[in-house]
């Protein structure tokens, strides 16, 4: 017969128990910039698959950079993984869109892929304003607003409070054209705001993929795509997703073959 006394013993060393395993998980228990050196060392020695798995586990726990979408991308294609090189270079790109090394093994990723795709044209103003507006991202045409805006006041009240005639128009000269800016920035941020929040891409997964007339399996067959290819996803129904291709064409698929960027 168990007495009050031994209850009470029993659930105490069950407690200090608990709290022993608790505790050493948790010394073992690797912080995101831990992980990701481990997956650089395991990169480093050619563990890829092990690299790969500490990567994503660095995106688990809620902390993405370019550098580690970078990274994983760079150890999917060392296995030939198509898709997930072009998702993860895409990810990486989106976070750090200048970034020459991410373009470049971008294309090789994309070099890899079977559909030949020839983008539509762009007249070349068009082009141009693309290029200016992919110069920042969202986040960074907001800090180019803000660094203008304090150019403006600081000017303004330098221009203000100055007694000298040339100062002054210098200052009046500098404060008009930082206001311009800083309205050009701005205006070119919420641009780059409305083009993400209209513009969802995605990337096949599946090695062949067939793309619908109709979103159900009864319709008619137009094209196939293949593994890594982009896609623009217009619209949704149910299970399937309007997508159209740089070069215009468009059909409907599954979202199982689609992974949204």
């Amino acid at each position: 017969m168990i007495t009050q006394n031994m209850y009470y013993t029993y659930r105490n060393l069950i407690l200090v128990l608990l709290l022993g395993v608790v505790t050493i998980s948790s010394s073992f228990a690797q912080t995101p910039e831990q992980l990701f050196q481990t997956g650089n060392s395991q990169y480093a020695q050619n563990n890829f698959e092990a690299a790969i798995v500490n990567y994503e586990k660095v995106l688990e726990s809620g902390y993405a950079s370019a550098a580690v979408y970078y990274n994983l991308a760079n150890a999917n294609y060392k296995l030939n993984r198509i898709a997930a090189s072009v998702y993860n270079y895409e990810k990486a790109l989106a976070l750090k869109p200048n970034d020459k090394e991410i373009k470049n093994n971008l294309q090789f990723a994309q070099n890899m892929t079977i559909d030949a795709i020839t983008p539509l044209p762009q007249n070349i103003f068009k082009k141009w304003y693309n290029q200016i507006l992919g110069v920042f991202t969202i986040d960074g045409w907001a800090t180019v607003t803000v660094v203008f805006i304090l150019i403006f006041t600081l000017s303004f009240l330098i221009y203000f409070f100055n007694k000298g005639v040339g100062s002054k128009r210098i200052f009046f000269t500098v404060s008009f054209v930082a206001l311009g800016l800083g309205v050009l920035s701005l205006a070119l941020s919420f641009q780059a705001k409305s083009n993400e929040n209209n513009r969802e891409f995605a990337i096949v997964f599946s090695p062949e993929a067939e793309v619908k007339s109709e979103p159900n399996n009864s319709g008619e067959q137009t094209f196939v795509l293949h593994e890594g290819t982009k896609v623009r996803v217009l619209e949704e129904q149910g299970e399937w997703q309007l997508v159209q291709l740089a070069d215009g064409k468009e059909g409907w698929m599954t979202k199982t073959v689609l992974k949204t960027l």
